[in-house]
């Protein structure tokens, strides 16, 4: 058997994280059509979905033929879905669940702590401490990417397969969230109880204007993404990346406290974040321990102990 000929067929097949893409992108496929009735914008989101399960078999097929196509389909393509299928929720989130849930979870944060954790927060609030942690919340945009490039500038291809496949599964489960449990977030939700925007002395408000203007109005608050993806990538980090994993332990830190603090989520957001970077790790070893070896035909091996390996 021709070993480059086994090789290319090999490329040439869906990933684990390319067949979340597809998958996702066709469930909301499916939900737009379903739901056509109530979108404005239904066909437009159908196109959209439709072509990036288009574009994903497209580069499996053609990646093998230059470097430039190889790395469209291993870095820019996967940030490109999800940013387009993140813009996309603007359009079918309310269409799917009409109504918003902030009351609920305003409730739960109450009842958990006996207070209003953005209201009672500004007690504490500085503009030094209100630029460091919006300087940390913006970090989320970067480590996923940083640990992709850098895990695959490594040449490790089974550690770069799991990094997508687990920081993508992560992404598309918090948007399912996002369907099911429609919020705005304290800081349009709970606006009439702060005392004014936040202040810093330079980076605060306009990083989040412009957040606020690059991102919209998604109804993204339960779960926190950011704290799901931030936990998320740390763990990866921690496994496949160890010089890394310490420079962001702090951004990731940062990251979870400026949430709440900068008011683009409740308390319950971050637990419910929390709870699903564990549920995507233990879901990604999982699937990679049993079902990626069983489609390599290589079936899991137990130790002396009973143990799989």
């Amino acid at each position: 058997m021709n070993p480059i000929a086994t090789s290319r067929r090999v490329k040439r097949r869906l990933r684990p994280a390319e067949a979340l893409t597809v998958g996702f992108s066709l469930l909301l496929l499916i939900l737009s059509v379903y739901h056509r009735h109530h979108i404005p914008a239904a066909w437009h989101l159908v196109f959209i979905y439709g072509s990036l399960v288009l574009f994903q078999y497209l580069l499996v097929s053609l990646s093998v033929l230059n470097r430039f196509l190889s790395l469209t389909r291993d870095i820019i393509f996967p940030v490109m879905a999800v940013l387009v299928i993140f813009d996309s929720l603007e359009l079918i989130v309310h269409a799917v669940n009409p109504v918003d849930l902030d009351y609920l979870l305003i409730r739960l944060d109450y009842q958990l702590l006996g207070v209003h954790p953005t209201v009672w927060l500004q007690a504490f609030t500085t503009p030094l401490l209100s630029d460091i942690l919006q300087v940390g919340y913006s970090t989320y945009y970067f480590l996923a990417i940083g640990l992709g490039v850098y895990v695959r500038l490594k040449g490790d291809d089974e550690a770069f397969s799991k990094t997508v496949f687990f920081i993508l599964l992560c992404f598309y489960l918090s948007y399912v969230g996002y369907l099911l449990v429609p919020a705005l977030g304290p800081r349009y939700a709970m606006d009439h109880l702060h005392e004014g925007p936040l202040v810093g002395f330079l980076a605060a408000e306009p990083i989040q204007r412009f957040l606020n203007l690059m991102e919209g109005i998604k109804r993204d608050a339960f779960p926190s993404g950011h704290t799901a993806i931030a936990l998320t990538v740390l763990y990866l980090a921690h496994r496949f990346a160890k010089r890394l994993f310490m420079v962001f332990l702090p951004c990731v830190i940062l990251l979870v406290v400026s949430t709440v603090y900068c008011r683009y989520h409740y308390v319950v957001d971050v637990i419910a974040g929390v709870f699903l970077a564990v549920a995507v790790v233990i879901a990604g070893e999982v699937y990679y321990k049993f079902f990626v070896r069983s489609d390599r035909g290589v079936p899991p091996q137990r130790d002396i102990r009973g143990h799989f390996a």
